[in-house]
């Protein structure tokens, strides 16, 4: 099946042509006719299958054919797409752009780390879309710089890494000036039960698609696991990078620091290789991205959160040199390979301290992993395991850790916010703070306990018709 035959519009269809895409994906397949209805929608996808232009196209081609409700001369913004993290808004507003240049459509992408006068004025000459994280939206709103009282159509692409992050409070502040009438679709990588509790407070009897087994890998990925002394893990990465000749791998850390020491490492070695991490400038996250993509940087070293939103095609390797704290991050962090039916490896390197997490992440995806021991890295069957949040930051530092300085690197591995300034100008509000007088041992999450999102989102959040359209009214 085309493109052709989705009922998409002749200029969207010129886009996507010259883009070189011929055949839709599974999700679009289901989504953008969908969208194209006008109702909600609960999308579950796995990263990598296309759901950007699953969302994009439809919303262009709506948008197009509508014209906007207003009654002054300056153009509203009309679409709100709301991402977990900077990469993924701007990697969003890239598609929007792309897919959209033949029509007379504007887009503007708002994110923290970078001066906020450049998208106010972006807003002051007119926008119909406008793809954001949540920090610096709140920002514009609070500063009433961005109007979005005609607002058709709303995106929280990402959605369950948002809760991961701990975005619900943002999330709710947000929908709470929202107009009552609105299409509001909701993607997700992973489709929990955390994410369905969401969708009972937000849409309203939305269409539902999932084109992969919750929780799910993609088949297209090789996954092994090649188990090694904690302390040996570097020189097996180094080892395998030159033996197997890769290029262009990625490689999850559980901590900046860890980040940081691990791409110094490397670059010893003679492998170039950069790290990317929230404690990093968005200018120096661009240029490592940018040299990654352009295979001029063999190897990218990232934390979770920075990682979000790096969409390169046939990424071909993926490595866990530590395995996320969180499960479902494993899912998230070997989707950057194996995309849109590309084939890629995803290789992870397991200490004795991280069994634990590795039945956890075998028992999610519901199979064992491949494991293969690697000749001259055998590791020593009478290691004992050490607790994994004493070593976090690093083998010599203090045991009572401070708090991570802005929020990425927790010890659970995920960030409450993504590092944007907050309004009052204090610290920023991806800031890790200390819980309840612990001492940084587990970090508070906005009031769950030990770290864990709220049992019930929807309930936080709630319907549609009730606490959050009355304040919308009391606006």
């Amino acid at each position: 099946m085309s493109f052709d035959s989705l009922g998409l519009s002749e200029p969207l269809l010129r886009a996507v042509n010259e883009l070189g895409y011929s055949s839709p994906t599974p999700i679009q397949l289901q989504a953008i006719p969908a969208v194209l209805k006008g109702g909600d929608l609960l999308a579950g996808a796995q990263t990598g299958t296309g759901k950007t232009a699953g969302f994009t196209l439809p919303i262009l081609q709506r948008l197009s054919q509508l014209a906007p409700v207003t009654g002054g001369a300056k153009r509203p913004v009309r679409a709100l797409i709301l991402t977990p993290t900077r990469e993924l808004a701007a990697q969003v507003e890239e598609s929007v752009r792309a897919y959209g240049k033949y029509l007379k459509l504007r887009s503007t992408v708002m994110f923290g780390g970078v001066g906020i006068n450049p998208q106010i004025e972006a807003l002051r000459r007119g926008v119909d879309i406008v793809v954001a994280t949540p920090g610096r939206l709140l920002d514009h709103m609070q500063q009433k710089t961005i109007d979005v009282s005609k607002l058709e159509i709303l995106v929280l692409d990402e959605a369950d890494r948002m809760l991961d992050m701990g975005f619900i409070h943002e999330i709710k502040r947000v929908l709470a000036r929202l107009p009552e009438k609105r299409q509001n679709l909701l993607f997700s990588a992973t489709f929990s039960d955390e994410i369905k509790a969401l969708a009972d407070g937000l849409l309203d009897s939305p269409a539902l698609i999932e084109v992969a087994r919750r929780n799910t890998t993609a088949e297209t990925v090789e996954q092994k696991i090649h188990p090694v002394d904690r302390d040996r893990k570097r020189e097996l990465l180094t080892h395998l990078i030159r033996t197997n000749n890769w290029f262009q791998v990625l490689v999850f850390t559980r901590t900046k620091h860890g980040a940081n020491r691990l791409a110094e490492q490397l670059g010893k070695d003679g492998i170039s290789a950069l790290a990317i991490h929230g404690n990093k400038s968005q200018s120096a996250r661009a240029r490592a991205l940018t040299e990654f993509k352009n295979q001029t940087l063999q190897v990218l070293v990232a934390t979770d959160i920075a990682a979000r939103g790096i969409d390169i095609d046939q990424l071909p390797h993926v490595v866990n040199f530590d395995l996320p704290k969180v499960p479902e991050g494993y899912v998230h962090r070997i989707g950057r390979t194996g995309r849109a039916g590309a084939e890629g490896e995803a290789v992870s390197l397991v200490c004795v301290d991280e069994h634990q997490l590795l039945r956890d992440i075998e028992r999610l995806i519901k199979g064992p992993i491949p494991h293969e021991v690697i000749p001259g890295f055998e590791p020593d069957p009478n290691a004992k395991p050490e607790p994994i949040q004493r070593r976090s930051q690093g083998r010599g530092q203090a045991q009572g850790r401070q708090a991570p300085r802005n929020g990425e690197a927790r010890p659970n591995g995920e960030a409450r916010r993504n590092g944007e300034p907050r309004r009052d100008g204090g610290r920023p509000s991806g800031e890790a703070r200390p819980a309840n007088g612990n001492n940084g041992g587990q970090p508070a999450r906005d009031g769950r306990n030990n770290g864990k999102p709220a049992a019930n989102p929807g309930a936080l959040l709630g319907g549609r018709r009730n606490a959050e359209r009355s304040s919308n009214r009391g606006r």
